[in-house]
Order: structure tokens, then sequence, then C-alpha cells
């Protein structure tokens, strides 16, 4: 199964490249089956229903999130209507929406998606994502319900999020991690099968601060007086994510590499695909 994951889409030039450019990525690359993280897209604060819906309309599967999913308050009421939009699943009991479901692939595989969250330096009051993501997968095995199992693991910790990766080898096809918008280099596939990236980096303006214009940022990090709001930048954007191939027949990652095209970055698609 030829899979795709892209990155924290960030505002109007995250959103406008992913929409652009992925109807071609999944025709050219014979994609099977695509996750986005959404979670930065609307003003670089939450998503919308009509970004949400734009992004699916543009070929993603799946639509994932993290801290900033309910910044725009419409969430709260159409996630749980959206088999298709996942929200972390280690948050409390009773919050709207679901963290974790079952698709079906454009090759007939039955994909386990799962959105999970962090807890260090970020939200401790969450449910562990250890434990959860034990429940998630005693639920619906890789073997056995799910042919292919995708996590994205929204954290701040690099140490967390590699820990993580380990505790889930061989049980998952593909630990991918998002929130730090900045593109990591220790792709690989651990030892016992699990593919493994700790930042997808976000799809946006990367003559920026994080996907925001960089002077506010900058300026609260010398003068420490706020001048005025966030804003996102809107230059042109670079879409960064992951390509992994994997086995039809363990569900495990064979093949694994980056995906980056824009102008801040260099240009890379994954060889495997070429």
């Amino acid at each position: 199964m030829r899979f795709l994951f892209l990155g924290d889409m960030v505002g109007r030039s995250g959103r406008t490249a992913v929409w652009e450019q992925l109807p071609g990525l999944i025709s050219d690359l014979k994609l099977d089956f695509v996750v986005v993280n959404g979670e930065n897209a609307a003003g670089g604060f939450g998503i919308t229903e009509e970004i949400f819906r734009n992004t699916l309309d543009a070929g993603a599967d799946v639509v994932t999130t993290g801290n900033h999913v309910w910044d725009q308050r419409e969430a709260l009421t159409f996630a749980p209507r959206e088999e298709r939009f996942l929200r972390p699943a280690n948050f409390p009991k009773g919050t709207p929406g679901k963290g974790a479901g079952v698709y079906v692939a454009r090759n007939g595989a039955r994909v386990l998606v799962s959105n999970i969250m962090g807890r260090v330096f970020m939200h401790p009051e969450l449910d562990d994502p250890f434990a959860c993501v034990e429940d998630v997968l005693a639920a619906c095995p890789l073997g056995e319900q799910a042919d292919a199992v995708i996590i994205d693991f929204h954290a701040e910790a690099t140490s967390e999020k590699m820990c993580f990766g380990h505790f889930v080898d061989g049980r998952a096809s593909v630990v991918i991690g998002t929130h730090t918008h900045q593109p990591t280099a220790d792709h690989q596939i651990l030892n016992s099968g699990t593919g493994y990236l700790s930042d997808a980096g976000m799809c946006g303006d990367y003559d920026s601060s994080l996907g925001m214009d960089k002077e506010e940022p900058l300026n609260r990090f010398t003068a420490k007086v706020p001048k005025g709001r966030f804003e996102t930048a809107n230059g042109p954007a670079t879409i960064c994510g992951l390509g992994v191939e994997i086995s039809d027949r363990t569900g495990l990652a064979e093949k694994i590499a980056p995906l980056r095209l824009g102008p801040r970055l260099e240009e890379t698609i994954p060889a495997f695909w070429r």
C-alpha cells in the first residue's frame, strides 16, 4: 500500500498548496491512502468545516488534528458527525468526535488511523497516551481487523515521540510525529517494522516562525511586549510529509522517505515512487 502523510496545514498558504498539489500527487504517485493534519488550517488556529471538506475533496482520506482542534468553535459541532475527522483519542471521556477510525483505502485495505496527543511540555492532564494506544490497538489489531495502522502522534518532546514509536513497534505500520512544524531528518524503520518520523513538518510558508509572520514572534522574543496578534505568513508554501510503502502481507513499513515540495526547502519525492 502506498501511503502519504502531510504535516500540519498552516493558514491559507498551507491549505491552498495542499489542495492544489494533492490531487496530482495521488494520480502521479498512485497513492492508496492519504492523511493530512489540519489543526492549524484556519488562520493558524483550528479548522472549519469548509476547510475540512475542501481537504477531503482534494483527496485526503482522513484529517487529523491536535491541541488546536477546538480553536474554531464550529469544530465542536461538526466533529461528532464527521467520520473522517479525528481529534486526539486521549482527550477526556465525553469530548466530541472520535480519536480513531477504520477506513478503506483505494486498494481495498482496511486502515486504522488514530490521532493521539503527547503530554510532555503540552497537556499533562490528558489521559496517558501509552495506555490510550494500547486500547486503540487492542480494539483493532494489525493483521486481524486492520491491514495497516497509522498513528499521528501530536507531541512536543522528541523523547516522548521516540519512546512512543518504540512502544508500538511491530504493532503499527507507521508513527508520524506532528506539532512542532519543523521537519526532522530521522525517518527510519524501527527494529520490528514500524515506520517512524519525529515530525513531518508543516505545509505552510517557511519564511516565517512556524508558519506565522515572523515580526510579532521576533518582537516577543526581543522586546517581551506584545505589539499585536500572531498572523499567518502568506508567502509561497512548501508542503512537507512522509511517504511509506506498507507491506500488503505484514502491514509493516517496507520503505520510508520524506516528501517536500515548495520554494524554501530542498525538494524531494520518495525515490521508490519516482
